[in-house]
């Protein structure tokens, strides 16, 4: 989650990325788009027009409405048969949890958890299991579907789950993307069991997507094509809390600058610090952060010390930051004041300057009915009360929900210190391989599982939930 919660530094222009292709060896990258294309595609194929990102106005309110749905009737029956259903797969989902975290494979390079994943879901009934899916080495495909012979196929509904798959350099599963990966596999398979039991027509996707914490494999996957034909997306994070508030957009950004070697003690005169252009740089972001909204981030590192010498003017520079706003339209006014920061400080310097915009990561629009079901759900079954208080980290779940009714909730797991203990850090890393942290997952899992069930089994609500999220889109096109 930063990229959940994660800086995203090592994330470049998309053009510039190299996700391993299914179709290629490991070692040779996947051609990528035109770098102005891709900025585009990332920051208005599903957005408003350009003119009507440039000002502070957020998109309209797509946050879940105070009051959970109450799990009651039928509803509460079928949560407990898909809360036993996965208790029967337990000592399974334990076992991937701990072997997917003893991995920690880093993003696109996630090799041996990608073929754990596709071996287990292989040996499933009914699953049909595509590895390497939508061009991406790492990324998995299963699909589940159960039609009475009276349904025709294009009325059969479709509801899908991800399952993370990366880990971080240096801290492992300090995200929880262990946790995350069995809850999709959980909620799918039980989701599937229980049509089977109730000869209920539906269509299950589970999606092993790669690469969240460098540059959105779910992003990549939503361009092939990946979450066509679903009614519904979800998934759920570990995190120190019970939420399921909107998360930030987010976009990474690399800026080189290149100057002119001297002898800093002889002739500095001859010399062109990029060091100096940096320096400014990071100053005039610093100034910069006086005059931006306080639910905005702008942060970053300097790098190139590896070139450096003190008697040597620096000829080579660079910044690797990350800009956060509340919605891709105000990400995209903050962009552009970024930037300025950065050029500003070249022409200063008299530094040549490259700019290099990454992947965005749109902030997340929560599903308004099925929030609210989730809410019920994990306060009916477990007495789990989900705030709505809104996350500032990102994910590239966030570009899901601006595609499709999608939810990413959060829910709590154990730390040794709560205060302490964030994602990210080597204390939630532990904490994401304990029984205690086993067991709350499937309680989200259930919780998933169950709203998903019902956008399955109950076409009212169904029509619901795409009213809902198509009146939020009509909202967004006017602005």
């Amino acid at each position: 989650m930063p990229s959940c919660l994660s800086a995203l530094a090592s994330s470049l222009r998309r053009s510039s990325h190299t996700a391993p292709s299914a179709s290629q060896p490991r070692t040779q990258p996947i051609p990528q788009r035109d770098e102005k294309a891709a900025l585009s595609s990332a920051c208005h194929q599903m957005t408003a027009p350009h003119a009507a990102c440039c000002d502070f106005s957020p998109l309209p309110a797509y946050a879940p409405p105070t009051e959970p749905t109450p799990l009651e009737g039928e509803m509460a029956v079928v949560a407990r048969e898909l809360e036993k259903n996965i208790a029967g797969m337990d000592a399974e989902l334990r076992d991937l949890s701990v072997k997917v975290w003893d991995l920690h494979e880093l993003g696109w390079e996630e090799f041996k958890t990608h073929d754990l994943f596709v071996k287990y879901l292989s040996g499933k009934k009914g699953w049909k299991v595509t590895p390497h899916a939508h061009g991406l080495e790492t990324a998995f495909r299963a699909e589940f579907v159960h039609a009475p012979a009276s349904v025709r196929k294009s009325d059969i509904p479709c509801v899908g789950f991800c399952s993370e798959l990366d880990a971080l350099p240096g801290i492992g599963h300090a995200c929880g993307h262990n946790l995350i990966a069995i809850a999709g596999v959980a909620a799918a398979l039980s989701l599937a069991e229980l049509l089977v039991a109730r000869n209920k027509p539906g269509k299950v996707v589970l999606l092993g997507t790669p690469s969240e914490e460098k540059d959105g494999g779910k992003i990549n996957m939503l361009e092939a094509g990946a979450f066509e034909g679903m009614d519904a997306s979800l998934m759920v994070h570990p995190t120190p809390t019970n939420t399921i508030g909107s998360f930030l957009a987010v976009v990474p950004v690399e800026v080189k600058y290149e100057g002119k070697t001297a002898h800093s003690g002889i002739a500095p005169w001859e010399g062109i610090n990029a060091l100096d252009a940096a320096v400014l740089a990071y100053n005039n972001i610093s100034a910069l952060r006086q005059q931006i909204k306080p639910n905005c981030r702008v942060h970053g590192i300097l790098s190139g010390g590896d070139q450096w010498a003190p008697n040597i003017v620096p000829s080579h520079a660079a910044l690797l930051y990350n800009v956060r706003a509340p919605s891709v339209a105000e990400l995209e006014t903050l962009q552009a004041r970024v930037e300025k920061c950065f050029r500003a400080a070249a022409l200063a310097t008299g530094c040549e300057v490259s700019v290099k915009w990454g992947a965005t990561y749109y902030d997340t629009r929560n599903s308004a009915p099925l929030s609210r079901a989730y809410r019920g759900i994990v306060k009916g079954m477990y007495g789990i009360d989900v705030d709505e208080n809104p996350v500032s980290g990102s994910t590239d779940m966030g570009n899901v929900t601006y595609a499709m009714p999608a939810i990413h909730p959060c829910y709590a797991i154990k730390l040794a210190n709560p205060t302490g203990d964030a994602n990210h850090t080597v204390g939630f890393a532990a904490a994401a391989k304990t029984p205690e942290a086993h067991e709350r997952t499937k309680e989200a899992a259930t919780g998933i599982a169950t709203a998903a069930a019902r956008v399955l089994l109950d076409e009212a609500f169904r029509r619901e939930v795409h009213e809902e999220f198509d009146e939020w889109k009509k909202g967004q096109k006017a602005l």
